[in-house]
Order: structure tokens, then C-alpha cells, then sequence
């Protein structure tokens, strides 16, 4: 089997600290190799030339704005809810071109959010929940593009970034 691609969705650089950040204080570190990500697709067969062309056709257009809408806590773990009918409707579009290799996860509804805790028990991520949750305002961040990564059974390896454009 061909090994797997991960697309994602990559924020502003000051966005992108300020949620790695958050998953340094928060993850449980034997299990924190990743920094913060919005993952659009989990799992996709790396060389597929078909894929790499919808990814550069897709990153032809402005940046996306994400609003950071909401805390969540979901068992384990805690994330940030993200909302953006443009990024629905970009996943729908991407998911219609990758419909041959998505996996059943794949194939449903986008729940946007990153993740700042998970693997911790659900008393703990209930605490952060309450303390995230308890000053939190609704605000927006701007995507930067499209980036494939290769699963390494853990670790993630940077493939390749397609940029939006920019005016």
C-alpha cells in the first residue's frame, strides 16, 4: 500500500503560534508531535497526480476566513469550533475531485476546529473546557492555503504547500 496524505488547511503564522502554543501547555507531551492543524482530509494515497492538480486548482483563489466560533469539549480533549460556509464549500468542491480515495471519515460533513487537547481523561478536558470557556469571544482568522502531509504512524513529514492567492 502507498503511503497515506493528509491535507490541511494552514492558518496565519500568529494563529498558528497562538494554537501550538496552546497545545504545548494543554496536550499531554508524550503524545504532542504535531503543532496545531485544521486537518480537511485524513487520508488520501500520496503519488496520486490527480489529487496534487485539485489541491493547485483549489488554491486558486483568496484566503478563507475562518471564525474561531466556539470552545468544544468532546471526551478527551477540548478544540476550538471553526466556522465558514466558503471553507464548506471549498471541502465539498475538493471532495467531489478526491471521491475515487476518501475514506468513509473522508466522505462526511467538515467539522472544522483544532485541536488543543486530547488523550487527557474527561474530567480534565472538562476543566480546561470551563476555563477557555469562561472569558472566550468569537473572532476570525485568514488562511494562508492548502498543504499535504505524509503520515509517519505519528509524526507528521511537510510535503507540499499551495498557497492561495494573495491581492
Amino acid at each position: 500500500m502507498s503511503s497515506i496524505l493528509i491535507v490541511t488547511l494552514e492558518m496565519e503564522e500568529v494563529y498558528q503560534r497562538h494554537f501550538t502554543d496552546l497545545r504545548g501547555k494543554y496536550f499531554p507531551a508524550h503524545a504532542n508531535y504535531l503543532d496545531a492543524h485544521i486537518t480537511l482530509f485524513h487520508h488520501l494515497p500520496a503519488g496520486e497526480s490527480e489529487i496534487t492538480t485539485a489541491l493547485e486548482k483549489a488554491a486558486q483563489r483568496k484566503p478563507v476566513t475562518l471564525k474561531v466560533a466556539g470552545i468544544v469539549h468532546f471526551g478527551n480533549g477540548v478544540a476550538y469550533r471553526l466556522e465558514s460556509e466558503e471553507l464548506q464549500l471549498l471541502h465539498v468542491s475538493l471532495q467531489q475531485a478526491f471521491e475515487p480515495w476518501l475514506i468513509r471519515q473522508d466522505k462526511q460533513t467538515l467539522r472544522p476546529h483544532i485541536t488543543v487537547q486530547n488523550k487527557v481523561t474527561n474530567f480534565k478536558a472538562q476543566q480546561l473546557h470551563e476555563a477557555l470557556s469562561q472569558d472566550f469571544t468569537p473572532f476570525d482568522i485568514k488562511t494562508t492555503g492548502l498543504k499535504t502531509w505524509r503520515y509517519l504512524h505519528g509524526p507528521w513529514k511537510a510535503e507540499k504547500m499551495f498557497p492561495f492567492i494573495t491581492l
